[in-house]
Formats: structure tokens, sequence, C-alpha cells
């Protein structure tokens, strides 16, 4: 296994050529998809995925495209991101032949994964991005364009937009510590090299990753081109984990922990529920009543533009402006109460440990990341489903896979918080765990009203 890990490794840096043609392919296939539906007529409720091409992109890009890319990270690290993601391909593309500037301090900000997951994630939701072909081009297509304004403007043939800006970014790096393979880093062999005085010209890593000190692989993108350098990187096999255990217990920082309980296990938990919640009807119901009762009628207008909240009158779809501000709000409180309580579960668990260690919350919150990616598998998945269903494919089957992966994600998580608190010491450390299975019951429940309850 290792020998044939290492050759793969070692047969991507050999054949960039291909994988850069493959790049282009998508982004061919990428492109066609995104633009020609926009300018397309809306299908009608007759149209299938063999028949129409929106509803084609429809299924491909939520059905299959994003659901899986998350199941990529985990199984092979951010291959994606290095062979096939036409946003990368096309940011070092512009950084290629750009103006060459230094990345600013502002890009570099480490807040930008968790700000920019939670804008596009509702932003996405105001305009009914799983539906609506010109929302899909707005939103997929803007962030594209503005991966090659970046790249333009900043660095010389690297990727400033996903290392720093990209919407997915954090998401990516978090889901990729689970994965059963990196590029190791030896680093004694590294130093010899360097004090026998071999000359090697220097990795033209895309991602700009410190790849002689690097020791996880949540950053890299698994392109192959820093592979055998010095004799020193070898892509390897490891357990499903170990870098949530062991390397993030010194770089887990604040901002994974916000984009992992108030990003994942909140912001994207309203996203998904919104729809299907009878409570947001009540509320709606309720909101509109007391407008009426004072003749306060604009709010129930649905004039709005669609570029900011979803107005397709012809389809009987347009939101008013309560509707959207509804929207907004219930992703909103979704967030602020998910976090908040699954951020006291937490800090009561590193208390009852011992003492309390900013460092020991933020490694216990890592362990969470297998339910987290889980569930926004779990919610795409469902667009999958119901696009299935709109071409006459009945999945019965679904309820029982999706208690059976929610399992799993929470067993999984159980595991890392168990190898996690047991790097802690002590007789107390132990009682951690009672805590953090009131996490999971939180978040379970919140998945469970959501396919089980409503």
């Amino acid at each position: 296994m290792r020998p044939a890990l290492a050759a793969y490794g070692n047969w991507l840096r050999d054949h960039q050529s291909w994988l850069r043609t493959i790049q282009w392919v998508v982004v061919v296939a990428y492109a066609m998809l995104i633009l020609v539906p926009a300018f397309m007529p809306l299908p009608d409720d007759s149209a299938r995925m063999v028949n129409n091409l929106t509803v084609f992109a429809q299924f491909v890009f939520w059905g299959i495209w994003w659901p899986f890319v998350l199941v990529s990270m985990v199984l092979f690290g951010r291959l994606w991101c290095g062979v096939l993601c036409p946003e990368g391909a096309l940011s070092e593309w512009a950084s290629r032949h750009g103006k060459g500037r230094p990345i600013p301090r502002w890009m570099r900000w480490g807040g930008w994964p968790f700000i920019a997951f939670v804008l596009t994630t509702v932003y996405g939701q105001m305009v009914s991005v799983y539906q609506y072909p010109k929302a899909v081009l707005l939103v997929l297509g803007g962030s594209t364009v503005a991966a090659m304004v970046v790249g333009y403007y900043y660095t010389r043939g690297k990727r400033a937009w996903c290392r720093y800006l990209c919407p997915v970014n954090g998401v990516f790096e978090l889901l990729t510590k689970l994965a059963p393979m990196h590029y190791k880093v030896n680093e004694q062999k590294w130093k010899h090299s360097l004090d026998i005085g071999i000359r090697i010209q220097a990795v033209d890593c895309a991602p700009l990753q410190p790849i002689r000190h690097m020791k996880g692989g949540s950053g890299c993108h698994m392109c192959g081109r820093c592979s055998d350098h010095r004799g020193a990187v070898t892509l390897a096999a490891r357990p499903f984990g170990e870098e949530v255990v062991e390397v993030a217990e010194k770089e887990a920082t604040h901002w994974q922990t916000l984009l992992i309980v108030f990003g994942l296990l909140g912001v994207a938990i309203g996203a998904f529920h919104w729809t299907v919640s009878p409570w947001f009807v009540t509320l709606k119901q309720w909101a509109a009543e007391w407008l009426v009762n004072r003749e306060i009628f604009w709010p129930l207008d649905d004039n709005t533009p669609w570029w900011l909240f979803t107005h397709y009158p012809e389809l009987n779809d347009s939101f008013t402006w309560l509707d959207g501000g509804l929207l907004i709000g219930y992703i909103g409180a979704t967030a602020l109460v998910m976090g908040a309580c699954i951020s006291l579960s937490l800090a009561l668990a590193v208390a009852v440990a011992g003492r309390w260690s900013n460092r020991r919350f933020h490694h216990l919150a890592q362990a969470l990341i297998p339910l987290a990616g889980c569930g926004v598998f779990l919610g795409l998945s469902a667009t999958t489903l119901t696009l299935l269903k709109h071409e006459g494919i009945q999945a019965y089957w679904a309820n029982n896979l999706r208690l059976t992966l929610l399992a799993g994600a929470m067993l999984w998580s159980l595991w890392l918080a168990i190898k996690i608190v047991a790097r802690w010491g002590g007789g107390r450390a132990w009682l951690a765990l009672v805590p953090f299975l009131g996490t999971l019951a939180t978040v379970g429940a919140a998945w469970g009203f959501m396919f089980w309850w409503w």
C-alpha cells in the first residue's frame, strides 16, 4: 500500500500536463452548465434530465457535484482542489498572466473562511440557488469571477483565492483532516539534503503551503507537484482522523471552531431546515397577521429583485420582503441557538475534565468534524433525492441510509473525542465525554426534526 501511494504521488508529479488538460475539460463543462441554462427558458413540470439541460445541470451541481466533493475530501484529501476544481485552475491561470502583486494584509485575515461560508450559504438561500439557473450563475459564476480577479492581481502563478478567500476552503480544510492519506514530510531528510548542498528548484506550490514544515494535509491540494522533493515528501497512508487527534492539538484555532460550531452545525442546519420547518410557517403566518392588523402592507409585497430574493412570478415562486427577512432571521436564530448549546456543552466538557484551556476547547471541537460534514452531506443529498423523485425514481431506502450515516458520524465523532480526551491525562478527563454526548444529542435532534419528526 505504501509503495503504491508513493508511486501514485510521483505519477501526479510527472503528469502535470495531463492534469492541466483534465482541469480545462472540467472548466469547459462547468462553464457550459453555468452559462447556458441561465439564458434558457425556465423548465416546466414535464422537463426531465434527459431532455432539458437546465434540469440536468441542476442535478449535476446539487445532486452529484457538491455532495460528493465533500465525500472526496474525507476519502482522498483535497485531490478535487488540486486536480479538478475549475475555480482553482482559472485563478492560477489568471495569476500566471496577471499583475503579480504581493498578497495584502487584509486577505490574510483568518476569519475569511468562516465569513465567506456564512455569507455564501445565506445568500444562496435568499436567491434559491438550488432551484434556479440565474441564481447559480450569480453565486457560482460570481465566485469564479472573483477567483480570477484575485488571481490576476495577486501572486504569480499561485492560488491566493483558494488559500484565503474561497467560500468552501475552510470546510475543505476541516474535512481533509479526516482523510486516510496525505503528503508526509520528513524534515530530517529535507535538512540533510540542504546540509550536503543539494541544489533543487523550489516546488511550485499553488496553494502556498510551507511544505518543509507541513504536519497535516488540510491546506494541501494533493496535486503531487512536491512528491519526492528532496527525497523528503511522500504520499502516505495514515489512520482516519489522525490529523484531528494529533496535529489539531496545536493547530486548531478559534476561527475553525466558529466554522464548525456556528457554521456547519448552525448556519448550514438553519439553511436546510427552513424549507421544511412548520415553525417557520407558523412564524410567517403570525408576522403577516400582525402586519395586516396594523395596516403595514409593504413587507407583504413580492416585488423584490431576483438577485436579492427569489422572484419568479411566472412559476408562482416569489419571496415577499417578509419571506426574505424571516429566512435570514430563521437561519441566524438557528445558528445562534445551535452554536450556543454546542459551545456550552464543549465548555462544560473541558471544565469538568480539569483545568480550563482554550486550546483544549478548540481541540475538542475538532472531534465534531465528522458529524458536521455528514450533516451538510445529508442536507445536500436531500436535493439529490428530490430531483430523483421528480424523475420518477423512488428512494424508499433513503431514511434508513440517513440514519445509518448519521449514527456512524456520531460514533466517529465520539471516537475522536475519546482519543483527544485520552491525551489530556488525569482521572477526571473522562468526565468530559458526558457533556460531549450531550453535544451529539443536540445535533442529532436537529437532523431528527428535519428528516423524521416534522
